[in-house]
C-alpha cells in the first residue's frame, strides 16, 4: 500500500511539473513574441532572418528544419521577407535544384539594430533566475527532454 501511495504522489508531481512547464513556456513565448512584433516582424520571419544573419546563406529547403517551422510555410515566409527587401533568393551555381536564401544589406542593417534589443529583452524575461539557476535548469531540461525522446507512449 505504501508503494502505491508513493507512486500516486510521483504521478501527481509529474503532472504538476508538466503544467508548470507548459504555463512557463506560454508566458515566455508570449513576451518574446511581443518583443519581436514590436520590430514589425512575426516570430517566424524573425527566426529566418536571425538564422541568415548569424549563419549566412542557407538552402531554402533546409531552413524549415533549422527554425522549426513546417516546410509548407517556408515559401510564404521567404516571399514575405523578400517583399520587405530583407532577404533575396540566390540560385546555387552547382545545382540548379537548390535555391539559397540570403540576407540583404537592408536585412543585415535591421538585424544589427534589433538583435541587441531582442537579446536584452530575452535577458530581462529570464531575469527571474540567477546565473546558477539558469545553468541548472538548462541541464535539467536537457535531461528531461532526452528522456522524453526515448519514452514509448
Amino acid at each position: 500500500m505504501e508503494f502505491e501511495k508513493k507512486l500516486q504522489i510521483e504521478e501527481d508531481l509529474s503532472l504538476k511539473l508538466f503544467i508548470v512547464l507548459t504555463r512557463a513556456l506560454q508566458s515566455i513565448k508570449k513576451r518574446v513574441e511581443e518583443d519581436i512584433k514590436s520590430f514589425g516582424l512575426n516570430p517566424t520571419e524573425f527566426a529566418v532572418l536571425e538564422l541568415l544573419y548569424s549563419k549566412g546563406d542557407q538552402p531554402i529547403q533546409k531552413i524549415s528544419d533549422k527554425v522549426l517551422i513546417a516546410s509548407s510555410s517556408i515559401t510564404y515566409v521567404i516571399d514575405k521577407l523578400e517583399k520587405k527587401n530583407l532577404i533575396e533568393r540566390k540560385p546555387c551555381p552547382k545545382d540548379r535544384r537548390i535555391t539559397y536564401a540570403a540576407i540583404t544589406s537592408e536585412g543585415t542593417e535591421l538585424m544589427k539594430e534589433i538583435f541587441p534589443k531582442h537579446r536584452d529583452a530575452i535577458q530581462e524575461i529570464c531575469d527571474g533566475l540567477d546565473f546558477n539557476e539558469k545553468e541548472n535548469l538548462i541541464q535539467q531540461l536537457k535531461k528531461l527532454g532526452y528522456h522524453a525522446q526515448g519514452v514509448d507512449v
